[in-house]
């Protein structure tokens, strides 16, 4: 078992209580689908899968996941047009997937398309953070501002965590 390209082991803390950058806080804030928010500003949206494989939950991600051992951890990037906005790192128990089999296999579609379709979808607080980001494959070696939040499906836990790439600042040149 290889360890997530980035880790979320960082300073978290309530997005709604920070000051974040005004080209920014719309997208961290967002209660809703983040790939819903993306296609309305690009022409092609597509999901490209970095990594998926089980992993043991860390230590620093427990308090989020109690009494999780396993999850199934899933790593994309979330491309615009061309231009790789969001890494995306999803945390899926297997308690979670074995009661909501689709999660298991989602292939290239994205995770908000199956989790937002769900009356009973229930989210946590949305926490910001600055990560350290190297993603050699597509040229990124940043510190980038990311969110992340619990949510509750069919009373099943899973944690996503999305990091803002440096092209995301040209999505607000185009509105």
């Amino acid at each position: 078992m290889s360890k997530p390209l980035i880790s979320l082991d960082a300073n978290w803390q309530d997005a709604s209580q920070m000051l974040l950058p005004v080209t920014l806080a719309p997208w961290i804030l967002e209660p809703a689908s983040l790939t819903s928010r993306l296609r309305q500003y690009c022409q092609q949206f597509r999901v490209q899968v970095l990594q998926e494989q089980r992993s043991a939950l860390p230590a620093f991600l427990q308090p989020l996941l109690p009494g999780v051992a396993l999850a199934q951890v899933r790593e994309v990037i979330l491309w615009c047009d061309d231009q790789p906005c969001v890494y995306a790192q999803s945390w899926l128990p297997e308690q979670t997937i074995a009661v909501l089999k689709p999660l298991a296999d989602l292939g290239e579609r994205p995770l908000g398309d199956y989790i937002f379709q769900h009356a009973s979808l229930r989210r946590g607080t949305i926490e910001s953070a600055m990560l350290p980001v190297l993603l050699p494959d597509i040229q990124v070696r940043a510190n980038c501002l990311a969110r992340r939040s619990t949510f509750l499906l069919e009373q099943q836990p899973l944690l996503v965590a999305e990091t803002f790439l440096p092209d995301m600042a040209m999505l607000e040149q185009r509105k």
